[in-house]
């Protein structure tokens, strides 16, 4: 056992995968994270590195049943993402890898918040370089709004832990709260993260962009993280508890809508964040727990639907609904292994998603907030239409497409194979991850209420999608683009500023003109007045107008020193 921090140990990966090639590279990337998380097993739960830095205490080592929790699963998405990846031969991206998931787990286990700070800008700066992997033009540009908008929410988290450090002169990361100013800077620069409303279209427009092996890094760490720090700094945080239920609800609608296979499970991202948002706002044990279990459970099937999604990207080329279709007959095992995690993200009983969503959704009803209830309700109808369905009918059945490419490498599959048996086997075994938790609950998702109410809700979704779709009034896939909230910083802010600009500087240009006009008016007008030899500004009396001039300037700076 080593009392080496997890991060530090990726850091180590991320350097020998940039010295390395070829199998050496894969096995040393691949036993990092085995190795840490044998080691993480064992390491006792306290303060495991501290130091003092000016006046206050430094923990960037601290274990708890929380960050165990995300820690673990952190550990197996690395597992899981780097053996995807293992056909790869871009050492960029394996090392922004290796670096990404060594920060996310340095977030997690900060006891302060400078070391928070700290991590959560490493996030930011070794992911964005898995959108610029993907070498294109519209990717570069994506990766430096994406990369903006991340440094904005580390530079709003700074100034809330400047302010915190102020107010109650430590550092510690706990409870935080909205009490002060402080707290809504951190609040805010956690929501930037966690993809709340209007704050949101940095992760729809940034994940679809990177590169196949890319997007399922992507998925796993940066909301995860802000879900980990809204649970240690936020629980109980009422605002959560709507915040959450509007973020299970609004993606649904651009979801159904979207061509982009990718981008609708981008947006299906923000709905699963929602439920966990809204068990932490709720605050009480089962919903902890049930925000903290979806999380878990939301990084292995989330990125297994996107591994299946990589997979018909890197064998097509394409990743559109309307270009694809009928790859079921040549990619049966990419198929099988999508409904899988479609089956788990819908919340089928005995699928990974069921034993954890089913509990905020419990913890909703038992509070009061049968409103709630209801949206997320809603919510989980919604995402059964949009990822449930939509996902594996449009890229393998819809229609024939004339596509005939194969199963993905080896490697790939495995990936896939291993999160979709972690799927099967926490829906069939939720004891295993229940014993995980922060708290001892002694929940049962499986009785008889939360089985068949579960069963109508999902036979009923489906009844109206295939009704909808007889009817031919589900939404077609189709070639457009779909306006979001990004659309007013993007297209409509820049529109108005150029032309509030273009109209100041030709007000500015009208006075410019009208003031020189009046100005030589009035220099002819005196002139005028003064002709002849004797004249202050007679030709035979050149000091005249230098007079004149010295006394102008010095009435103009006894007028700037009066209004002063």
């Amino acid at each position: 056992m080593t009392d080496l921090p997890p991060f530090v140990l990726f850091f180590i990966g991320a350097l020998f995968a940039a010295l390395t090639r070829g199998r050496i590279r894969g096995f040393i990337m691949l036993a990092i994270p085995l190795f840490s998380a044998a080691n993480l097993w064992m390491m006792p739960e306290g303060v495991h590195l501290q130091f003092a830095f000016m006046d206050y205490q430094l923990e960037p080592y601290k274990i708890d049943k929380l960050s165990l929790m995300f820690a673990y699963v952190f550990h197996i998405a690395a597992v899981i993402s780097i053996t995807y990846s293992l056909h790869v031969k871009d050492t960029v991206q394996q090392v922004a890898g290796m670096m990404y998931a060594g920060s996310a787990l340095g977030a997690v286990f900060a006891g302060d918040l400078l070391t928070l700070f700290v991590f959560w800008e490493l996030l930011a700066l070794t992911s964005v370089f898995l959108i610029w992997a993907r070498k294109t033009r519209r990717a570069y540009v994506v990766g430096l709004r994406y990369l903006i908008i991340q440094i904005f929410s580390g530079v709003l988290l700074l100034v809330g832990v400047l302010f915190y450090a102020t107010e109650k002169g430590t550092l510690d990361f706990q409870y935080i709260g909205l009490d002060g100013v402080y707290g809504w800077l951190i609040f805010f620069a956690i929501g930037i993260k966690c993809a709340f409303p209007l704050l949101h279209n940095w992760l729809t427009d940034a994940y679809p962009e990177a590169t196949p092996t890319g997007t399922v890094f992507l998925s796993a760490f940066t909301t995860k993280v802000a879900v980990y720090a809204l649970a240690r700094g936020y629980p109980g945080t009422e605002l959560l508890v709507y915040i959450g239920a509007a973020m299970t609800c609004f993606p649904i609608f651009w979801a159904v809508v979207e061509n982009d296979l990718r981008r609708v499970l981008a947006y299906s991202l923000i709905n699963q964040v929602g439920f966990m948002v809204c068990g932490i706002g709720i605050g009480t044990a089962l919903a902890i727990n049930g925000a903290v279990a979806h999380a878990f459970n939301d990084v292995i099937f989330k990125g297994l639907l996107f591994m299946s999604m990589g997979a018909v990207l890197h064998m097509t080329g394409r990743i559109n609904g309307s270009d694809l279709g009928g790859l079921y007959k040549t990619m049966p095992k990419t198929t099988v292994l999508c409904i899988i995690g479609a089956a788990s993200i819908s919340a089928f009983p005995l699928f990974s998603g069921f034993v954890s969503k089913s509990m905020v959704m419990a913890a909703a009803l038992e509070n009061g907030h049968d409103w709630v209830w209801l949206m997320l309700l809603f919510a989980s109808a919604g995402v059964f239409h949009h990822a449930g369905i939509k996902i594996p009918y449009f890229a393998f059945f819809a229609h024939d497409s004339g596509l005939r490419a194969s199963d993905p490498p080896t490697n790939m599959l495995i990936a896939m194979f291993i999160a979709a048996g972690l799927c099967i086997g926490i829906g069939v075994y939720p004891a295993a991850l229940y014993s995980l938790l922060p708290y001892d609950t002694g929940y049962n998702p499986y009785d008889a209420t939360h089985v068949l109410a579960q069963t109508q809700l999902l036979f009923f979704s489906a009844l109206a999608f295939v009704w909808l779709n007889l009817r031919g009034m589900y939404p077609p896939e189709l070639k457009s683009t779909h306006l979001d909230f990004d659309w007013t910083y993007r297209r409509f802010i820049p529109l108005v500023l150029r032309r509030l600009l273009a109209a100041i500087w030709k007000v500015d240009g009208v006075i410019r003109r009208s003031f020189l006009a009046k100005l030589d008016s009035g220099l002819n007008y005196l002139a005028q007045r003064h002709e002849g030899p004797s004249s202050l500004l007679s030709r035979d009396h050149p000091a005249g107008s230098m007079v004149l001039w010295v006394a102008v300037l010095l009435a103009i700076y006894l007028l700037m020193s009066f209004i002063r």
